[in-house]
């Protein structure tokens, strides 16, 4: 009987297929969220924005795909891919659309109340809570933080057998990231952010500006990095070249700040602001001004458009002033094909548009602006706060942005092998106060983008000393996923650092398994870096400081391509993996990344879960993507 419904849903009938079909679980709770308490369940006749994300088709190629276009050996590297042929790829099977309706229609939701995005990928119904437990077999509650924050959700929640494969997921339900409130405090790391915020770190020194060559080990400027990397071109295609930034409100620049910055060390930028992208409602706020309003977007913008002048950047805002922003936010506006405003967006992790707030954002920025060729990105999650279904469903997008010729840059997180705040895992892989298992991070172990961890100029040496790993107020994040396979291309140099420097740790302390993604990917300078903030100058830490660093010089690569008639590199980690790179980088050697009660891992020669392959070196990078077609 169910193999002749599953047929006649194939078919595109809407003749009933049954509803009370064994049901299994299909996900539960990654980790039960510290400080939160599980309170009333949820009024049954509140109204929930259930969205039902359809199994994907070709999935299984993701990889191969991707490589096609991105590994320096394939006969199609570089030949990226339209959005059109994006969707037309993952688009959902009719067979998946049918059967998911069909079993909503028979368990009682009337037809016209069913929506498909436009990719295809998500099938909504604002449904009562009474609905979605009775379609999920499963139980909501409200829960509630001692900072009187609430949030919703379920602990699990079932499909029918047949059901399951056509599905990958389903929100609201068991995620768990408490998207913060944009004007509340995220105590655990003493700033604000939206979603989870990993830096940068401010020093309590004073600094007065007197920086040169010979203290770069006390203060980093630009002239420093350029020292630094052998980092010095000045870009000619920069009308065709396109380089962006996300910040997520209501952490905002300051223009005098940059202007502040520029004087002293880009006076060509006095006066100069970068490009707005304004996304779900965004604006540049200026009415909170301290340094976890503004201290990260300063950080990002003073580097990123001094290492790149005159190149345009983008200011890639996002969310409005009630609703803040996700992840998913940023990836709706630069990919029309992933907008889930009729589809996925969560909201316990993204900001939900049109905001129905007085006030609030009213539209829905859905592939506004086309992906830019390299993003940086200083922001992150634990990875055990998502459960394997939502990472990988966000993973995805990333790997399409790669085949479509962007490069995803993410910051590799502040607090060495532990996740957010210093906390870390328990044996059963849940956040414990004095946790002694590894807490990689998220979006940054994701095997489809670059992730930068931080090194520093050793105390008392030069830009012509080698550097060694940040150990000064941050340390560099590195680990091993607990979620995502080990990707091909980094399979050799994550093989040999795990044969010739086992780590000694006891068993269960981190994922040592030798098969699953390793970060970070490559590292740039993360300490002592002189920003102008709140009409100061100040002292910052962070990888939050290294991503821009190295996404600066990716998009000056790009523009030599570009003035060469050559496309952008995309996605960049199987070229830097390959054996033509391996003398591209400088090699770290010291300093580790301590966190969770252990040293952590230590620097190594080649490929280490600190600093990765190490720090680029441009006038030896350049050449090498040049050469590629």
């Amino acid at each position: 009987m169910r193999f002749l419904a599953l047929l006649l849903a194939v078919a595109g009938t809407t003749l009933a297929i049954p509803t009370r079909s064994s049901h299994v679980v299909h996900e539960t709770r990654a980790v039960n969220p510290l400080e939160w308490i599980q309170g009333v369940r949820l009024d049954a006749s509140q109204i929930i924005p259930l969205r039902i994300g359809l199994s994907q088709q070709n999935l299984d190629r993701i990889e191969e795909l991707l490589m096609s276009v991105s590994h320096p050996e394939s006969p199609t590297y570089g030949q990226h891919m339209s959005p059109d042929e994006i969707v037309d790829m993952f688009a959902p099977s009719n067979e998946s659309i049918n059967a998911v309706r069909d079993w909503l229609v028979e368990s009682g939701i009337s037809p016209d109340r069913l929506k498909v995005s436009a990719s295809k990928g998500w099938l909504q119904v604002n449904a009562t809570v009474a609905e979605a437990e009775d379609l999920l077999k499963a139980k909501y509650h409200v829960y509630e933080h001692p900072s009187g924050a609430k949030q919703f959700g379920c602990h699990s929640y079932s499909v029918p057998e047949h059901i399951q494969p056509h599905i990958e997921l389903i929100k609201p339900t068991v995620h768990f990231n408490h998207r913060p409130n944009p004007h509340q405090k995220f105590k655990r790391d003493g700033v604000l952010g939206s979603p989870g915020f990993n830096g940068p770190k401010k020093s309590a020194a004073h600094v007065t500006i007197t920086p040169t060559l010979e203290t770069c080990d006390q203060m980093i400027t630009l002239e420093c990095l350029r020292a630094l990397y052998d980092f010095n071109y000045t870009p000619v295609a920069t009308d065709k070249n396109t380089f962006g930034i996300v910040e997520f409100t209501p952490q905002a620049y300051l223009g005098p700040d940059l202007d502040l910055f520029f004087r002293n060390f880009t006076p060509s930028l006095v006066g100069k602001r970068p490009v707005n992208v304004l996304i779900d409602g965004a604006f540049v706020q200026t009415a909170a001004q301290s340094f976890d309003y503004n201290g990260e977007s300063d950080l990002d913008l003073e580097y990123a458009m001094g290492l790149t002048a005159p190149q345009p950047v983008l200011l890639l805002q996002t969310g409005d002033i009630f609703e803040g922003a996700g992840f998913d936010n940023w990836l709706d506006a630069v990919d029309g094909s992933f907008c889930t405003f009729e589809g996925g967006d969560d909201p316990t992790q993204d900001g939900i548009y049109p905001d129905t707030q007085p006030g609030g954002y009213k539209g829905q920025s859905c592939g506004i602006i086309a992906p830019p060729h390299v993003v940086s990105i200083s922001y992150g999650q634990d990875e055990s706060t998502v459960t394997a279904a939502f990472a990988n469903r966000q993973c995805t997008e990333y790997a399409k942005l790669g085949m479509m010729g962007s490069s995803i840059l993410y910051s590799s997180g502040d607090s060495g092998v532990a996740g957010n705040g210093g906390v870390c895992l328990d044996s059963t892989k849940q956040p414990a106060t004095n946790g002694n298992v590894f807490n990689p991070g998220f979006p940054v172990t994701c095997p489809f983008v670059t992730a930068v961890g931080a090194t520093q100029v050793n105390p008392g040496s030069t830009v012509n000393d080698p550097e060694g790993a940040c150990e000064q107020v941050i340390f560099s994040g590195g680990g091993f996923s607990n979620i995502f396979p080990m990707p091909s291309y980094q399979s050799t140099a994550v093989k040999n650092y795990l044969s010739q420097h086992t780590p000694s740790f006891p068993a269960g302390t981190f994922n040592n398994s030798g098969n699953v993604r390793a970060y970070p990917d490559l590292s740039a300078n993360g300490a002592n870096y002189v920003i102008g903030i709140d009409g100061q100058f100040g002292l910052v830490f962070g990888t939050s400081a290294s991503a821009p660093v190295v996404a600066s010089m990716i998009t000056m690569v790009n523009d030599a391509r570009i003035h060469a008639g050559k496309k952008p590199v995309g996605f960049i980690n199987p070229v830097i993996y390959s054996s033509d790179f391996q003398h591209a980088f400088n090699d770290i050697t010291m300093g580790g990344n301590q966190g969770c009660g252990t040293p952590g891992f230590t620097a190594v020669s080649g490929w280490d879960p600190v600093t990765g392959l190490g720090t680029p070196n441009f006038s030896k990078i350049l050449p090498l993507f040049m050469a590629l077609p």
